[in-house]
């Protein structure tokens, strides 16, 4: 069938339009990944998502297109799956990659992936990746390398599915973002059994976890994160929401720590790349950046299934966090 049908159904008018089948949405992104859509087609499909509000059915249809277009992965699958798509001039350091890497350090694995756009110099993740001793995925089959060697690993969006970014890249003509930015969130191309998103749309928050539902998704866990990114901020609560052996579930995570006066005034702590290796190495310290990343951990060990209690979570976040350089010298 082609778009024609599918821009059809979405846009016929009050009282006659509806969404799109699961099959459909898979139909319509296999298209527009293969190519063989219309550009005005495609445009018209992904605004018309967008203006009607994505459904559950519509977003697992379009993770159905991205993972038939990737392949299957090669290697055993990570423990965690971290998407990280978040777009914005807004954004601050990638706390997040510190919160990443501790949780490689526990030994459960986590494959990183994304792209970012309209993110000031400090905000790029990628650049600072190599500082972090990150290794960065040629392809979905050198992921499941460094995952077995390294236990973790950063894979783009351009190495796994170029067709995606494209699609993705749309946003820059189209003005707006489109429900691929969703999809991707919950692409989870390694099929770990344990993924998380950041959101920062609240209304979204939902509708990643009844998708990541039909995906049949064991655990997931979905938070308003700073820029989009799976975040904590650690100085006001958080609600945490997502599936535990595929039933929902719904939490509030309490502040870790008072906001420091000023702490949101322009300053090199804030700017500079460099203080991510400096707080992870011990040459810097920042109490507000440490909560954030504890903060992060401890909701991604809850993801896991750790513990049950955040508090339990948190507790190993910080053990495994005072002896970071230790193992690090080892």
């Amino acid at each position: 069938m082609s778009l024609a049908a599918y821009v059809r159904a979405l846009g016929r008018g009050p009282g006659r339009s509806r969404s799109l089948e699961r099959p459909e949405a898979r139909d319509a992104l296999s298209q527009i990944l293969a190519g063989t859509a219309e550009p005005e087609a495609t445009g018209a499909l992904l605004m018309l998502m967008r203006y009607r509000g994505e459904t559950a059915e519509e977003i697992a249809g379009f993770v159905d297109a991205l993972r038939d277009a990737a392949g299957p992965f090669t290697g055993t699958s990570p423990a965690l799956d971290w998407p990280s798509y978040a777009a914005g001039r807004t954004r601050g350091l990638p706390w997040f990659l510190l919160a990443a890497k501790l949780v490689a350090r526990s030994g459960q694995s986590v494959l990183l992936h994304g792209w970012n756009s309209h993110q000031a110099d400090h905000a790029r993740v990628r650049d600072v990746l190599g500082s972090l001793g990150i290794a960065i995925a040629g392809s979905l089959e050198g992921a499941a390398d460094l995952i077995q060697r390294q236990g973790i690993a950063y894979l783009p969006l351009e190495a796994v599915s170029p067709a995606a970014l494209d699609v993705l890249r749309l946003r820059d003509v189209l003005g707006l973002r489109s429900p691929i930015n969703t999809a991707l969130r919950l692409f989870n191309p390694s099929r770990a059994r344990t993924s998380v998103q950041g959101v920062f749309h609240p209304p979204y928050r939902a509708l990643q976890r009844d998708a990541a539902a039909l995906l049949g998704q064991p655990r997931q866990m979905v938070l308003k994160g700073a820029g989009g990114e799976f975040e904590r901020t650690p100085a006001k609560p958080v609600q945490l929401m997502g599936l535990r052996s595929g039933s929902a579930f719904e939490i509030t995570a309490p502040a870790l720590i008072e906001e420091a006066p000023g702490r949101h005034a322009e300053g090199p702590d804030l700017k500079d790349p460099g203080a991510l290796a400096g707080l992870w190495e011990g040459r810097q310290s920042d109490p507000y950046a440490e909560a954030i990343v504890l903060g992060t951990a401890a909701a991604a060990f809850h993801a896991l299934g750790n513990a049950s209690d955040l508090d339990i979570c948190l507790d190993l976040a910080r053990r495994l966090w005072s002896v970071r350089q230790s193992r690090q010298a080892a």
